[in-house]
């Protein structure tokens, strides 16, 4: 276990955090009205989802951090654990969102996409790995 790759990784995580806060931005001043609360929701989710995987990529293949296959499973693992953690910990202690609130973006029968990003997130290590020995 490479502990370098893991100390890297909180630090690409933070700049995750900071990417997902100007795609907000982004959605909430420029596309918002135009498209409603609902569908910008999805469009930001998939343009997130994108970002993530576009950023581990370029992270991981550039950063000169390795690790082994199980390195980066366990990367997406801690991820996930960290957006989890802070979406319902900032969103409701800091941001003062209710529970009910926060829950919402997980319901997929309402058109809540959101799940898509811990699902991305989870697994954008690994898929970098994959697509970085695969193309050297």
């Amino acid at each position: 276990m490479q502990k370098s790759i893991y100390l890297y990784s909180i630090g690409a995580w933070i700049m995750l955090v900071i990417l997902a806060i100007i795609n907000g931005i982004i959605r909430n001043s420029f596309y918002s009205r135009q498209l409603g609360e609902l569908l910008a929701h999805q469009v930001s989710t998939i343009v997130f989802c994108i970002t993530i995987i576009a950023f581990s990529y370029l992270f991981f293949k550039y950063s000169g951090a390795t690790g082994t296959r199980k390195d980066y499973l366990y990367i997406g693992l801690m991820w996930l654990c960290l957006t989890v953690a802070f979406e319902f910990l900032f969103g409701h202690y800091i941001a003062g969102h209710t529970w009910e609130h926060l829950l919402a973006d997980y319901n997929v029968f309402k058109g809540r996409i959101w799940i898509l990003v811990l699902i991305i997130t989870a697994t954008a290590p690994s898929i970098s790995y994959w697509m970085i020995k695969h193309r050297s």
